[in-house]
């Protein structure tokens, strides 16, 4: 009942459209009554005008939209309708409405009742949307049966030509451009007026009437067993016989259901090509006239039988519906298609978005390490005049560390030669022990100097460790530049090998600066040695000579022997020895 209200509404719908003067999608409510009653005349349908007349009940006296109209075309008229009304004059109805306003003027190469049929295969075939339109498939689909049907060859070129110059802004042809498209003769040329008729008619028998197969066959009678020429016509579950094709004079009905069944026979009484029809009460004896058509009738007859036992439709209803839905799934892959190249799109736009934030991120990190490599290098670079500023300051400090030795050879020398002039008169040096001590004092100095220069020494070298260390973990947190930085750090690696050698440079001097240390500390126990004989005599003369030493850093404490003569243990030793002394006096 679904498919007959939809059939229906698409010959409707050209009416409605065909009231709607002005293309307002309105239709004055006087004009849906006379088209809601004409509808229920030809629909065989009850008129209930008070019906019509609550519905259409209100101050509003303007025109009814489409949407506004079809609940009382569903409710008061395709809900009721059964199927016992003539098609054919329910299409007329409707076309007879629309036509004048739509056919186009121009000449044509068909009649207007040949337009109408094309009108109602239009509206077999066209899709189940409005506004209504035929897709190409399903012109291709009617231009192939009605070249069949006139015995012409399909051009399959001249079709795939006219697709090309179709406009792409349309999805299909409406009823009235197919009619043009036909009637305009463009894929029939060659063909007269009544060929073309004749194909139109035989397309419609079979799509609109549901005409399996007709033509002419003899059939015996029941009575008076006398064979007579008939027009056969087999529809999906009945066989109609005419007494000619213009199916005007009907003599009679063959019901087929699915327990009947056809079957060939033998030749016999003079009558070939014979086949039988077995129905529940009734046989019929039929004769076709060759074997081709006797063949081809049994066949038709034994499908359609076969159709009524499956229960299925038409086989044009039933390539129609395929067709849809073959279209209905295409569109939905198409539509899926179209969604996941949507979703594709916005994924790739998502990942180019992200690729830009990576590349930004990567350019940032890349100024980034610019700069730090840009700071990193200025460090380096400070650190280099740092270091050649504190190896400029050592070798300051060498060279007046050996002024001062040399200084300090000058006045030993000096004190030799006065001890030389003074050794007669001083034998014994008592306070030789003190000397040594304050020599082993000097050399104590000394050694917190050289102490001073290692801790420097490791110093530099702790900074050094630690620049490397620094060079080494910027290396590692960069190692997707370290192709780019590798000539950088070779170069660094070059900087810190000339530094490592100016540190060893500066051990090796520091070494020869020991050495020289050690000279000078042997030269001062041999002046001890030599000088043990007088000390104690330069003791009674107290500061007739005193030596020339190096004092201490510690705070010095001043006796009668001068500044830094003893230390704070030897002081305190000596005036131990002089309490002694004093107590046991």
């Amino acid at each position: 009942m679904g498919g007959l209200k939809d059939e229906l509404l698409k010959a409707i719908w050209h009416a409605f459209t065909a009231l709607d003067l002005d293309r307002s999608g309105k239709v004055s409510k006087s004009q849906l009554k006379v088209l809601s009653h004409n509808l229920c005349t030809v629909l065989k349908v009850p008129h209930d005008p008070v019906a019509l007349e609550e519905h259409f009940r209100d101050d509003d006296e303007g025109p009814v939209s489409n949407q506004g109209y079809m609940p009382y075309l569903n409710k008061f008229i395709l809900e009721k309708v059964q199927d016992n009304f003539d098609k054919i004059e329910f299409n007329r109805m409707c076309w007879t409405l629309c036509v004048k306003k739509n056919l186009t003027k121009s000449p044509l190469l068909i009649t207007e009742d040949d337009a109408f049929k094309v009108w109602v295969i239009f509206n077999f075939l066209s899709e189940d949307k409005y506004p209504l339109i035929i897709v190409p498939e399903e012109i291709e689909y009617l231009l192939k049966k009605l070249t069949e049907a006139m015995g012409g060859g399909w051009q399959q070129e001249q079709f795939e030509h006219y697709k090309i110059n179709f406009d792409d802004n349309k999805d299909g042809l409406s009823a009235w451009e197919l009619i043009e498209l036909i009637g305009n003769g463009q894929f029939s040329k060659g063909m007269d007026r009544q060929t073309v008729s004749m194909a139109i008619n035989e397309v419609f028998n079979e799509l609109i009437l549901d005409v399996l197969k007709q033509g002419y066959m003899m059939k015996k009678g029941h009575k008076r067993k006398n064979w007579t020429e008939r027009w056969f016509v087999l529809k999906p579950n009945i066989i109609s016989y005419y007494v000619s094709e213009d199916l005007k004079d009907k003599k009679g009905d063959i019901m087929l259901d699915e327990n009947c069944c056809v079957e060939s026979l033998p030749d016999k009484d003079g009558k070939k090509c014979l086949f039988l029809i077995k129905c529940f009460d009734k046989t019929f004896e039929i004769s076709a006239s060759d074997k081709k058509k006797k063949q081809e009738w049994i066949q038709a007859i034994h499908s359609t039988i076969h159709l009524l036992k499956l229960g299925s439709p038409p086989p044009h209803k039933e390539a129609r519906q395929r067709r849809k839905e073959l279209r209905r799934k295409l569109l939905a892959e198409q539509e899926e298609l179209e969604r996941q190249m949507k979703e594709l799109q916005a994924a790739n736009e998502n990942k180019q978005q992200e690729l830009e934030s990576v590349r930004k991120k990567l350019e940032e990190a890349a100024s980034r390490a610019a700069d730090e490599e840009k700071k990193r290098l200025q460090t380096q670079v400070e650190l280099q005049t740092r270091f050649s500023t504190e190896l400029e300051r050592e070798k300051l400090i060498r060279q007046q560390m050996e002024e001062q030795v040399a200084q300090k050879s000058s006045e030993l020398e000096q004190y030799l030669q006065r001890v030389r002039e003074l050794e007669d008169m001083y034998l014994k040096l008592q306070e030789a022990l003190e000397d040594e001590r304050q020599a082993r004092q000097d050399e104590e100095t000394v050694r917190k100097l050289q102490a001073r220069l290692l801790e420097e020494e490791s110093s530099k070298r702790a900074e050094l460790e630690k620049w490397h260390l620094a060079q080494q973990q910027a290396i590692q947190t960069t190692e997707a530049e370290k192709q780019e930085l590798e000539q950088q750090r070779v170069l660094k690696e070059q900087a810190l090998q000339e530094a490592m050698a100016q540190l060893e440079q500066l051990e090796l001097e520091r070494k020869q600066a020991l050495e020289q240390y050690e000279g000078v500390k042997r030269k001062l126990e041999m002046a001890t040695n030599t000088t043990k004989s007088w000390k104690d005599k330069v003791a009674h003369h107290e500061g007739l000579i005193r030596l020339i030493e190096p004092g201490s850093k510690n705070p010095h404490l001043i006796t009668n022997w001068g500044p830094a003569a003893f230390t704070q243990a030897e002081l305190e030793e000596r005036e131990k020895s002089w309490k002694e002394k004093k107590t046991t006096d």
